[in-house]
């Protein structure tokens, strides 16, 4: 657990909680999971005796609930946002070092490797962008002078901020470019969740990549597409993105609100203009992910409908064709059938001109018809079709 105090100027950090709060600044005490599960009693005592402030027994369930969705609740003493991140390679519990690699403990993951092939078909495979959309819940319980957190261990965006923060402590205050520390726990809360919506918006190229390589193949004429378990996994993902902006951008709404309902009746202050500013950015962002989530979604079932068309499209093709070498054939049966009949009497029966007179007849009955064919345009090339 670490606990910092954030002033204007300065950042202290502290091993144990402090049992009051600081008369300048606020206090963000950040906690992992294991941490408040080990004694969710004792730690929500030690969060009273430092804030004054009672978290309530249906809350702390949420903060350690893992499954828990986007959300926002508040009572008189405090607010609670849970505020799903994007995990490490959609692996939990493992450590900022294993970016690069899929890990081994933990959650696993259906992506494949790299330089997988389809001849592992028995197992559901995600692409390596879309199986970056395994998430974790983070909890933010947000108090007068007080930020808490709660998430799994190993949070890349937490720990940036802390870095950030411990930096801070050993830098001079007569640094010429100190960084602008946060004000208060609600700046604070929106830095560190506008810093997870961004993660969200580097998948944007890496989704469009991917779609596009699905909708090149899906369209090529000389491989069929087999890879239909993929794409399907890929539009189950794509879903749950879906859905997880949208849960997101009302949890945000909704924070909104609070802060707007805090202020209500109070001069609106800079700082304050600031926060609905922030606030309004991190919901722009999400609405931006929603939108290209259903883009891509959209592209996937445009991409499958034109593969099914031009599918259609070729067997026209060949049907054509074979109805065309059968037109051509039906009248040359029909001679032959004539001059199979078994009577003693016949036309050219047994004139020595008869074999090439018959065959003459039969190759201009083809040409008529070949002739026939091409000005109803009933053998135009797929060539001049697409000009």
């Amino acid at each position: 657990m670490d606990i910092f105090l954030i002033s204007e100027n300065q950042v202290r950090q502290s091993s144990e909680i402090p049992v009051a709060l600081p008369l300048k600044g606020f206090l963000w005490i950040d906690a992992t999971h294991e941490e408040v599960a080990a004694d969710p009693e004792a730690w929500r005592n030690a969060i009273t005796r430092a804030t004054g402030t009672q978290i309530y027994d249906p809350h702390l369930t949420d903060a350690l609930n893992p499954n828990h969705p986007s959300y926002f609740d508040s009572t008189q003493d405090y607010g609670m946002v849970v505020f799903r991140r994007l995990m490490l390679n959609g692996s939990a519990g493992t450590p900022p070092a294993a970016d690069n690699r899929v890990a081994t403990t933990g959650a696993k993951s259906d992506a494949p490797s790299a330089d997988m092939t389809g001849a592992d078909t028995s197992k559901r495979r995600i692409p390596a962008a879309l199986s970056k959309l395994s998430t974790q819940p983070v909890t933010f319980l947000i108090m007068e002078h007080a930020l808490i957190t709660v998430h799994e261990r190993y949070s890349r965006t937490i720990d940036a901020v802390r870095t950030r923060l411990l930096e801070h402590c050993n830098t001079s205050e007569k640094s010429p470019h100190p960084a602008r520390l946060p004000i208060s726990p609600e700046d604070l809360l929106l830095r560190l969740i506008n810093a997870m919506v961004d993660q969200y918006l580097d998948l944007r190229q890496p989704l469009t990549t991917q779609l596009d390589r699905w909708q090149r193949a899906l369209l090529d004429p000389r491989r069929p597409f087999k890879d239909w378990m993929a794409l399907l996994d890929a539009r189950i993902e794509l879903r749950k993105l879906v859905n997880l902006c949208e849960e997101q951008h009302d949890a945000m709404q909704e924070l909104r609100d609070y802060f707007v309902d805090l202020n209500e009746g109070i001069e609106i202050s800079r700082a304050s203009d600031l926060l609905l500013v922030r606030i309004n950015d991190v919901m722009e962002h999400i609405t931006r992910v929603l939108n290209h989530a259903r883009r891509l979604e959209s592209s996937i079932e445009s991409a499958v409908q034109i593969h099914f068309s031009a599918v259609a499209h070729r067997t026209n093709e060949v049907m054509r064709t074979l109805t065309v070498i059968t037109a051509l054939f039906m009248p040359l049966t029909l001679i032959t059938g004539i001059f199979g009949m078994n009577f003693e009497v016949m036309p050219l029966l047994k004139n020595a001109l008869g074999f090439w007179l018959t065959m003459g007849s039969m190759a201009l009955v083809i040409v008529i018809m070949l002739v026939f064919f091409q000005r109803r345009r009933y053998l135009e090339s797929q060539a001049l079709d697409r000009r």
